[in-house]
């Protein structure tokens, strides 16, 4: 005999009606999820006095290095937020279009390889916070997953993001005082190895595919 509990039921219910909404519905199901959490924080922030951004990444403090993984949800004031939104709704979206796969494996690596950059270069007696780090690694991993995956649709995508948020990539350039282009500059280093990685099974393909053509052209 076997039983569930309402938790359990509750959490398989919310799954599949999750599936259910299709690749364009569980899109924007996650942006505005991701969008919710980051409001959220953010009015708490407020109501604490900014006490939230301490808990922000502080270079070569080791005593605080598990700040590299709140920092992206956290933002200085209303007007970060506001800046950043515009652009986490639509390159999340777009992301998120890939399957939630995509979604988490930019969004995490982003974090990881944007917040230890900014750990080790980010400058001592300064605290890093924002979802720029994300924005950024979204962008990369639009920008160039169609060059490893060499799917047409990507590459058209990739060229459009490129178009679009041309002016976005000069934030990895230090020409701005009070930004962190490191968190800029590494998480869109993160978005580019998660392109790679998206494209490893494609390239692995393509070489089996051209070793059974080169076999059959043999016999």
């Amino acid at each position: 005999m076997t039983g569930h509990t309402p938790a359990a039921t509750t959490a398989k219910t919310v799954k599949t009606r999750f599936r259910d909404r299709g690749r364009f519905g569980q899109a924007l199901v996650t942006t505005l999820v991701f969008l919710a959490v980051l409001w959220v924080v953010q009015i708490v922030n407020w109501a604490s006095g900014n006490r939230l951004v301490s808990l922000g990444i502080h270079p070569l403090d080791f005593s605080r290095f598990w700040g590299i993984l709140p920092a992206p949800f956290i933002h200085v004031d209303f007007a970060h937020l506001v800046a950043n939104t515009p652009a986490i709704a639509v390159l999340l979206f777009l992301v998120a279009l890939s399957g939630q796969k995509a979604v988490w494996a930019s969004t995490v690596v982003a974090t990881v390889v944007g917040g230890l950059g900014v750990f080790f270069i980010g400058g001592e007696n300064t605290v890093h916070v924002g979802a720029s780090i994300l924005v950024y690694g979204w962008a990369v991993f639009l920008a160039v997953r169609g060059f490893f995956t060499r799917r047409i649709l990507e590459i058209l995508l990739g060229l459009a993001v490129v178009v679009v948020y041309a002016g976005l990539f000069w934030g990895i350039l230090p020409n701005q005082a009070g930004v962190s282009w490191q968190g800029h500059l590494f998480g869109g280093v993160g978005g580019a190895v998660t392109a790679w990685a998206a494209g490893r099974p494609a390239a692995k393909e393509r070489r089996q595919v051209t070793a059974a053509r080169s076999a059959g052209a043999v016999k």
